[in-house]
């Protein structure tokens, strides 16, 4: 029997993204995702996050990014800063997938207790 990690509180709210990219795309999608994540880093409520990858199909990876965050306030505004540094930077992610064949599916979690 392993001992157990402490569950997060019940107020923590996990994002987490899963995004199919072609090998093509690995290193521009990832420079971007870094990018973000510096950003994440910095924000109130921040606690932690995790970079996940693994190949799919023959010339395809699939990653899952999870952010963990004090709560559902914290996380709406980091994303707000995210916006923010999207439009100062001129990046659009939805261009950037379309572009490059990115799938992505954004989705927030809590906690079971």
């Amino acid at each position: 029997m392993s001992a157990s990690s402490p569950s997060p509180p019940a107020e923590h709210v996990f994002r987490v993204d899963r995004f199919v990219v072609p090998s093509s795309a690995r290193e521009e999608f990832l420079a971007r995702v870094r990018e973000t994540h510096e950003l994440l880093r910095t924000q109130p409520g921040f606690v932690c996050d995790l970079l996940l990858e693994r190949t799919a199909a023959p010339g395809e990876h699939v990653f899952i990014t999870l952010a963990e965050w004090e709560s559902e306030a914290a996380i709406e505004n980091a994303a707000m800063a995210v916006q923010a540094m999207r439009q100062k930077t001129g990046f659009d992610p939805k261009e950037m997938f379309a572009r490059l064949g990115i799938e992505a599916e954004i989705t927030t979690y809590r906690a079971v207790e």
